[in-house]
């Protein structure tokens, strides 16, 4: 209202309208979530009658309009348009780029530089991304008209379509193009161009699957940005061979002989992963035993927590390796060896026995299969597969 042409004298009245019909189209786009995001997106190019959609008319950039009216340094400093006092409005941003990084647990466990070379799109130095030899004047482009934009069709359901406004792919945005004789030599009038550069990924100690590496303006520079995208590396580990990982603990196999179960040991048993080998003597207590299935943990041998000395734990499950059939021949030392070993408990009390024969080595798949080639079936039954009504007697 303070550049209403009603309110100011008339030596002013000429500027206060130039800056009252900028107020009221700034509003227009701001008030409208559709039309801010375009403006968010692509600036005033959005909106400018002569280059893009909307028809509003060499319409002023709304950070300079803000700028001269009330002394903001972007829209977001203006009361009433959301989040006054933020500060300049940042940047557009070209996407960023995700991809997948396989690791080893090893590299999980003790940490990794990696370093690779990497391509992505930059702005032509050549022609800071005019597309143009130096000194030379675009011409409108002829596949969006000049408006930076195009109109297209998307189906969204069975015989619904919308439209909606995309960016025009020949021009980038600008709604210009140059001629090919004034296209820059570099570029060849494509604004941008390959740079190879070498890119260092630093893998934390303790970090896991999941976890998501950023390299920030490494991605490619889209046109219409004003900055490159980040890349975003997101890790993947691979399977490992011994360990088993559950947040910070881990999990492996304890495979010993049957003797070594019975009898105890003391030697190397896991080589971890940074190389060390997992040194264990058994039985702490003598007398004691090891059983198939028996869990021993390890205390701060599991996985680094990111950011501190300490460790998570290491659960060792128990392995039993039995001997293969016929490993013992000798029948002095078989009888021996039966006698060392408790006895079998003793027989079951039952009336009546029933000597079988058996399969051995079989697996449980067919566990339960047999039954669905038949059913029950009632002596009672007919051949039609009713029973017969019984007649009670008298």
């Amino acid at each position: 209202m303070a550049h209403h042409p009603d309110k100011v004298s008339p030596e002013d009245r000429e500027a206060a309208e130039a800056k009252f019909k900028a107020a009221s189209q700034a509003y227009e786009i701001l008030h409208d979530d559709e039309k801010r995001e375009m403006y968010d997106s692509h600036g005033m190019a959005a909106f400018d009658g002569s280059r893009g959609p909307g028809g509003m008319g060499g319409g002023p950039d709304l950070e300079e309009l803000f700028s001269t009216m009330f002394g903001m340094g972007g829209m977001g400093g203006m009361p009433g348009m959301g989040g006054a006092g933020r500060g300049p409005r940042k940047p557009r941003k070209s996407p960023s780029e995700q991809q997948k990084y396989e690791v080893t647990l090893e590299d999980l466990y003790k940490g990794k530089n990696v370093k690779f070379q990497s391509s992505k799109q930059i702005l032509c130095p050549s022609c800071k991304g005019t597309g143009g030899r130096e000194k030379t004047k675009p011409i409108k482009c002829s596949t969006c008209k000049g408006q930076g934009m195009r109109q297209v069709l998307r189906q969204v359901g069975p015989g619904m379509l919308t439209q909606e406004a995309v960016v025009c792919s020949t021009c980038g945005g600008t709604g210009e193009v140059f001629n090919p004789k004034d296209k820059c030599k570099k570029c060849k009038g494509n604004r941008t161009v390959e740079s190879k550069t070498q890119l260092d990924i630093y893998i934390p100690r303790g970090a896991k699957e999941g976890d998501t590496i950023v390299l920030e303006g490494e991605a490619d520079h889209v046109l219409g940005a004003q900055e490159p995208g980040d890349l975003h590396f997101h890790l993947q580990q691979l399977p490992h061979p011994t360990f088993e990982r559950a947040g910070a603990d881990l999990s492996a196999e304890l495979k010993i002989t049957l003797a070594e179960a019975l009898t105890g040991f003391h030697r190397v048993l896991v080589k971890h992963l940074d190389g060390r080998g997992i040194e264990l003597q058994h039985p702490k207590q003598e007398g004691q035993i090891l059983r198939p299935g028996q869990v021993l943990r390890i205390p701060g041998e599991g996985m680094p927590h990111k950011k501190s000395d300490t460790k998570g734990d290491l659960y060792l499950t128990v392995d039993i390796d039995f001997p293969p059939d016929g490993f013992l021949q000798d029948s002095n030392a078989l009888e021996q060896l039966r006698n060392l070993l408790p006895p079998p408990p003793p027989p079951l009390e039952v009336e009546e026995v029933d000597e079988v024969d058996y399969e051995s080595n079989v697996s449980m798949e067919g566990f339960g299969g047999r039954d669905a080639a038949g059913g029950w079936e009632d002596d009672d039954d007919d051949e039609a597969g009713g029973p017969q009504a019984q007649c009670p007697q008298q």
